[in-house]
């Protein structure tokens, strides 16, 4: 916006005679000037004699400085002060905008003075000079504003959204106080509202209590054999060689599945809790994926599955963890021999990414029965299972996927799923 210029007329003050006689003189110093002009011109030719043009020029002269001051305007201009600094350039504005969360300065009428960067990117919809609740129209954020107006004191209200999807807001409403200035008496008091996103923790509690569910109930369920077949041993199976036999080979296997649960639960606890630190370890995929091959040999034989190998020729040096990377792939090829087994061979390879940000990517296809699309986003979960009892039969956990996501993320990697029913599935993980 154009600023005003700091020199304007400002008023017209009285004056002396004797100023008022000087700045019609130099008002009117063109006419004079062509006056003393015409009689130097006269005296010159001989019209008009000296002293003659001298006393008809004072005459004129004189004219000018006693001519009415309705004639002679003079305007003095004084400096103004520069107009005040609106609210983004002063210091309370410099620091709402350095702010990383949402923030809004309100005035008494909860009209946004100002919004930051995060509160317009986050609320579109707010905009200067409009009211709040034009855009958010919550009760509880307006009961906040006013209870802190009317009071004086600082609020805090807890938001749950669900449209257009789930989130939740701490929000803290606090009065601008300026020094010396009764609060109550200050017509020009602002609000300081501030977002603090609860979503993540909120996510995480939920997902910590599903954790804990779960784990119990799929612990639960061997223990309860492991007890109930004892219970048949010590009594009426105890003399019984061949059910003896059977009822160990079963609680064995029991006790192996709640051994590999644990196993994953320790696991996925170690990742998760160093997924924030990068690993440096420098791997070559090539060998890699020819190790997780070769050690799936017997099982893929037993399952008469067939593991097609597709290495491209170039460099395939990464850096990461080599053992959590063996885990990532040996996990994912035997899913596939274990729910693709119709497709009598499975499929892994390596080549170039074909996603921008990513150098290398992995593929691992099966040609099984696949799934429905609307499992497919889910499949990550924790102990998500499309057919629990299949799952369990193969002494699946319902956590490979699991750990398999938050390792390909400790990595700084991604990971893709598609699948079909009838067209088997489909795993791509690109890496840096």
């Amino acid at each position: 916006m154009d600023q005003p210029d700091s020199h304007q007329p400002t008023s017209q003050q009285p004056m002396s005679v004797l100023n008022v006689a000087f700045s019609r003189i130099v008002t009117q110093a063109p006419l004079l000037a062509g006056t003393f002009g015409v009689f130097v011109t006269l005296v010159l030719f001989g019209a008009l004699s000296p002293v003659g043009g001298i006393v008809g020029f004072l005459a004129v002269f004189a004219a000018v400085a006693v001519l009415p001051t309705s004639v002679v305007t003079v305007t003095r201009t004084a400096d103004m002060p520069p107009p005040p600094p609106t609210l983004p350039t002063t210091n309370v504005g410099i620091f709402i905008d350095a702010l990383t969360d949402p923030c809004l300065v309100l005035d008494r009428r909860s009209v946004v003075l100002h919004a930051n960067e995060a509160a317009r990117r986050q609320f579109p919809a707010i905009g200067n000079g409009n009211p709040l609740t034009f855009s958010m129209r919550n009760p509880e954020l307006v009961q906040a504003i006013e209870g802190a107006n009317r009071t004086g004191t600082s609020r805090s209200v807890e938001l749950h959204e669900t449209v257009p999807s789930e989130t939740w807001e701490k929000v803290v409403v606090s009065p601008l106080r300026c020094p010396g200035v009764d609060w109550f008496e200050d017509e020009g008091r602002q609000l300081i509202v501030t977002f603090q996103s609860l979503t993540e923790l909120k996510r995480a509690d939920a997902l910590r209590s599903d954790f804990i569910a779960n784990a119990s109930h799929e612990l639960r369920t061997p223990l309860a054999s492991l007890l109930g077949f004892i219970d048949t041993l010590l009594g009426p199976a105890a003399k019984d060689t061949a059910a003896r036999e059977k009822f160990l080979g079963i609680m064995r296997g029991q006790a192996e599945r709640m051994s590999k649960l644990i196993d994953d639960m320790l696991s996925l606890s170690r990742i998760e809790m160093h997924q924030h630190v990068r690993p440096t370890g420098s791997i070559d995929l090539a060998g890699l994926l020819r190790e997780v091959r070769e050690g799936l040999m017997m099982q893929a034989r037993a399952a008469e599955i067939e593991i097609r190998l597709s290495l491209f020729e170039g460099p395939t040096t990464t850096t990461g963890d080599r053992g959590q990377l063996y885990e990532v792939f040996e996990n994912l090829l035997e899913n596939a021999i274990k729910y693709g087994a119709d497709g009598k061979f499975v499929e892994l390879s390596l080549a170039p990414s074909s996603r921008p940000g990513f150098v290398h990517q992995i593929t691992v296809i099966d040609h099984g029965h696949g799934v429905e699309p609307e499992h497919v986003p889910r499949l990550t979960e924790r102990f998500y299972r499309i057919d629990a009892d299949t799952s369990r039969k193969k002494k699946g956990t319902g956590l490979g996927l699991a750990i398999v996501k938050h390792i390909v993320n400790r990595h700084r990697g991604q990971m893709s799923i598609k699948s079909s029913p009838g067209e088997g599935m489909r795993v791509d993980v690109f890496l840096p």
